[in-house]
């Protein structure tokens, strides 16, 4: 009877030794998983207290000239647009007067024709009609009342496509302005032709006024 007890007791401990040593089957264990944590809430950064607007009162001198040439790159200084400059053309007679080498020898002997100042409906009206029938070889015309400085005067396209390229069509305006009646005491005429050479002349209320 106690040989059997004995060998029970050999047995279970023999058993308990055998299940504590054992190798894991892979079915049974599982691996925790880690317990996710909520970071913890994180203030909005406030502007530092010690941040102040700089005053150039206080700065050094090396400091404010620092400061006045970073100025001076983040806003550079205004650029005028550049002026475009006028071209000559070819001068070759087509007989069709749509150049100065055709239409300077005309306006030279009719300097007197340029222009004509006229009173009408309570105006002064500065005709430039005779320039406008030989404007194809002109690039610019340029009109000065009174001393001021001449300034540009729109002139029509020449219709190269008609026998008389120079000829005033319905469509090209009206060939005149209009001033205050009596106000127009002195005309200043300047023109430039397209082989770039220029011609000028002034004129007298006088001289140019007609009925």
């Amino acid at each position: 009877m106690i040989e059997t007890l004995l060998l029970m007791v050999s047995v279970g401990l023999h058993s308990a030794s055998s299940f504590a040593n054992a190798e894991p089957d892979g079915g049974m264990s599982q691996v925790a998983e880690p317990i996710a944590q909520e970071a913890p809430a994180v203030e909005p950064s406030q502007p530092s207290e010690t941040a102040q607007a700089v005053n150039p009162d206080e700065l050094s001198d090396e400091t404010a000239a620092t400061v006045a040439q970073a100025d001076d790159i983040a806003a550079p200084a205004f650029l005028a647009p550049e002026v475009p400059q006028l071209t000559a053309e070819p001068q070759i007679a087509t007989g069709k007067f749509t150049t100065a080498l055709e239409v300077k020898p005309i306006l030279n002997a009719t300097r007197g024709n340029w222009i004509t100042l006229r009173e009408y409906d309570g105006k002064d009206l500065v005709y430039v009609t005779h320039l406008w029938a030989w404007r194809c070889g002109l690039l610019e015309m340029r009109v000065g009342i009174n001393g001021n400085t001449p300034e540009l005067w729109p002139m029509p396209d020449c219709h190269l496509d008609q026998a008389a390229p120079g000829a005033i069509l319905d469509t090209d305006g009206l060939p005149y302005r209009g001033y205050a009646l009596g106000s127009v005491a002195l005309i200043e005429i300047q023109l430039t032709y397209d082989d770039l050479t220029t011609a000028g002349a002034k004129y007298n209320r006088e001289g140019r006024l007609v009925e």
